[in-house]
C-alpha cells in the first residue's frame, strides 16, 4: 500500500525532532525571463495544440486548472519553498530546471542567451541560501559544442553542481556520437548529469489518462539508460556521475531481462560487462511511491545508488519523504541515513563539509 503521509498545504510533515540530514535531489525551479524570450516563437506558440494532441484534453484542463498554478507559485516563491522543506524536513534542496523549459528547439542564438541567463537565475537563487539551496543548470544538447561551453562555465563560474539533461534531444538519443564531447567533459569535470524525461516518444497512444507522464516518462528514463549502456558511453566515460529520475523508470525492475539478451545476443555484447553493473555506478531517486517498490530499487542497485527525489513541486511527486523509508523493511539506520543525506553528499562530492552535516550525512 502507499504511504498516507500527513498533509500540510499539499506537502507531507516530515519530523524534524530527531532525523538524519537530508537531501532532495529532484525538484525544480522556474526563470520567468526565459518565457520572454520564447513567447513569440513559432514553437512555442505551438505548446497548446500540441499538449492537446499528445497529453490529451482532459489532462491538460486538470494542469492548466488545479497543477499548474500552485506549482509555478512555488517554484518562484522562495519563502514558500524554504516553509516547504521545513515541513518535509528536507534540510538541502538541489534545484534543477523545470523540464518545460529546456526547449531544445531554440537556434544556436537563442540557446546561448536563454541557457546563460537560466543557469544564473538559479545560480543567483543558490547564493541567496547556500546552506539550504544547491544547483543544476541547463545546456543545450541540440549544439553540442555550445553545451560542453555552457556546462564548463555552470560548473566552473557559477558554481553549480550539474546540470539536468531530458532523455532524448529532437529524437536523438543522449548516447549519440554527437555528443561525446559532452559526456568527456561531464567526466572531466566530475559533475552531476540528472537525467529526467520531458514528454514520451509514444506519442498520441498515451494521451489519456495521464499515460503520458504516468508511463510514458519511466519508459523514456530506462530507453535513455539502456542506450548510454549498450552504446559504450560508460565504458568511454566510467567516471560520469548520473543520476536517474523517477527511479531509473522500469530499468531496475527487469534489469535481468538486459542481462539475458547481453549473455545470448551478440548485438548486445560490445560492452565491457554485464548491464547490472553500470546500474551499480549510477544514481536513482528514490520517487516509486511505494515501500516494497524502493525496496526493489535498492536490491537491485544497492544503497549506496539510492538519493531521495520528491519533484517537488508537482503532483506526481512524493513528499512523505521518512514515512517511505520507515516503511521499507530490511535497512538499518545506517542505510537510512544514507539514502536520505549521505549518498546524495557523495554524489555532489560534499560529504567532508558544508552545511551542518557531516561523512555519514547524518545532522551535526
Amino acid at each position: 500500500m502507499p504511504v498516507d503521509a500527513e498533509r500540510a498545504g499539499g506537502i507531507a510533515t516530515g519530523d524534524i525532532r530527531a532525523r538524519s540530514y537530508t537531501v532532495d535531489m529532484h525538484c525544480h525551479v522556474m526563470v520567468p525571463s526565459i518565457e520572454k524570450l520564447v513567447a513569440d516563437r513559432p514553437q512555442k506558440l505551438a505548446e497548446p495544440e500540441m499538449q492537446l494532441r499528445l497529453i490529451g484534453a482532459r489532462s491538460v484542463e486538470h494542469n492548466r486548472r488545479h497543477v499548474l498554478p500552485a506549482a509555478a507559485l512555488k517554484m518562484v516563491n522562495l519563502a514558500l519553498r524554504l516553509a516547504d522543506m521545513d515541513r518535509m524536513g528536507v534540510d538541502l534542496q538541489v534545484i534543477s530546471p523545470s523540464p518545460g523549459q529546456y526547449y531544445y528547439w531554440a537556434d544556436y542564438a537563442l540557446a546561448r542567451e536563454m541557457v546563460r541567463n537560466q543557469n544564473e537565475e538559479i545560480a543567483d537563487v543558490c547564493r541567496q541560501h547556500p546552506r539550504r539551496l544547491l544547483g543544476l543548470g541547463n545546456v543545450a544538447l541540440q549544439h553540442p559544442e555550445l553545451a560542453v561551453e555552457q556546462l564548463e562555465y555552470a560548473v566552473k563560474e557559477l558554481g553549480l553542481k550539474g546540470v539536468e539533461i531530458s532523455s532524448s534531444v529532437n529524437g536523438r538519443e543522449i548516447a549519440d556520437p554527437s555528443l561525446e564531447g559532452f559526456w568527456a567533459a561531464v567526466q572531466s569535470l566530475g559533475c552531476v548529469v540528472f537525467i529526467h524525461p520531458f514528454g514520451t516518444s509514444l506519442g498520441e497512444r498515451v494521451n489519456r489518462f495521464y499515460l503520458q507522464n504516468m508511463i510514458g516518462q519511466p519508459l523514456e528514463t530506462t530507453i535513455a539508460l539502456s542506450n548510454l549502456i549498450f552504446g559504450g558511453v560508460l565504458d568511454r566515460h566510467p567516471g560520469v556521475k548520473i543520476l536517474a529520475a523517477h527511479g531509473g523508470g522500469y530499468l531496475p525492475t527487469y534489469i535481468g531481462r538486459s542481462n539475458h539478451g547481453y549473455r545470448v545476443r551478440p548485438e548486445a555484447q560490445e560492452i565491457q560487462h554485464p548491464p547490472m553493473e553500470y546500474l551499480r555506478r549510477t544514481w536513482f531517486d528514490d520517487l516509486v511511491y511505494e515501500p516494497a517498490g524502493l525496496r526493489h530499487l535498492i536490491d537491485a542497485v544497492g544503497v549506496s545508488q539510492v538519493v531521495v527525489g520528491t519533484d517537488y513541486p508537482f503532483d506526481m511527486g512524493q513528499y512523505g519523504i521518512h514515512d517511505l523509508l520507515e516503511s521499507v523493511s530490511g535497512l538499518s539506520k545506517f542505510d537510512r541515513a544514507q539514502i536520505l543525506g549521505g549518498n546524495a553528499l557523495r554524489l555532489l562530492g560534499r560529504g567532508e563539509r558544508g552545511s551542518g552535516e557531516n561523512a555519514a550525512g547524518t545532522r551535526a
